[in-house]
């Protein structure tokens, strides 16, 4: 087993990254929805309240000298849910739509990964030490977690798919992309970035799955026990994820 660099501040890329990322964007839909409709606050007192979380657990992130899970995923939660509220707002409450909303979120996406191209000539997501180039990096995440959830309503609000439908056409499209990465000399970065974004609104349209009413192909769970569901997995994915980790120092 290799040992961890110690400098590094950002999660390794393993099967359990991915596992934990799918959780992570399913929590952020369920709870996004629950700050939003449940809570009834709306997208925009939703967008600040999650605003704050993000740019708390943020700044501690990039303040701290190495990767330690349970901080870096934090602010993959808050990203998640902030991503949420975002596209929610844009595509609802501003009126954007779904198409349009998605085609703002990717212009958004591809412009920060041009400028971190620019400023440091890659944009390789692991190892990541300098402070400068992880505020690119979590930018890009947040822009990417925002995206999938608009493409994920767009798959079913917009193409008609049911939520479980979604849920299958994103895995499929991941799965391409695994296949790519085991079986080919396909640029590792941008295969990367590509399950990224589509591991979002695989999550997205399996916490609408759960949510949503059964006549639109849902599983009518409440916002709140659907979030408290993802969190009970994604704290058990931590551990595993502290444990695997710990072990690779020793």
């Amino acid at each position: 087993m290799s040992h961890p660099d110690f400098r590094n501040k950002v999660a390794e890329i393993t099967l359990l990254f991915w596992l934990m990322k799918i959780v992570a964007t399913t929590l952020g839909e369920t709870f996004g929805d629950f700050l939003s409709m449940t809570m009834n606050l709306g997208y925009l007192s939703g967008i600040g309240i999650t605003i704050l979380f993000f740019l708390v657990v943020m700044w501690i992130q990039l303040n701290v000298d190495t990767y330690v899970p349970y901080r870096y995923w934090l602010v993959i939660i808050a990203t998640t849910t902030l991503g949420t509220e975002i596209s929610d707002y844009l595509d609802r409450t501003l009126h954007f739509g779904y198409i349009l909303g998605s085609l703002t979120l990717f212009t958004g996406l591809i412009l920060i990964l041009v400028f971190w191209y620019r400023r440091f000539k890659t944009i390789r997501v692991y190892p990541i030490y300098e402070k400068n180039k992880e505020a690119y990096y979590w930018l890009a995440i947040l822009l990417s977690n925002s995206l999938g959830t608009a493409f994920g309503d767009l798959l079913s609000d917009v193409a008609g798919f049911s939520y479980l439908q979604g849920a299958l056409i994103t895995a499929t499209v991941i799965a391409v992309v695994v296949a790519l990465h085991y079986w080919t000399a396909f640029n590792e970065v941008f295969l990367f970035w590509l399950a990224f974004i589509f591991t979002r609104p695989f999550g997205a349209t399996f916490g609408d799955f759960l949510t949503k009413p059964v006549a639109r192909g849902g599983l009518q769970f409440s916002t709140l026990l659907a979030s408290l569901v993802s969190v009970t997995l994604l704290i058990g994915l931590i551990v595993l994820e502290s444990r695997r980790y710990e072990g690779s120092i020793r």
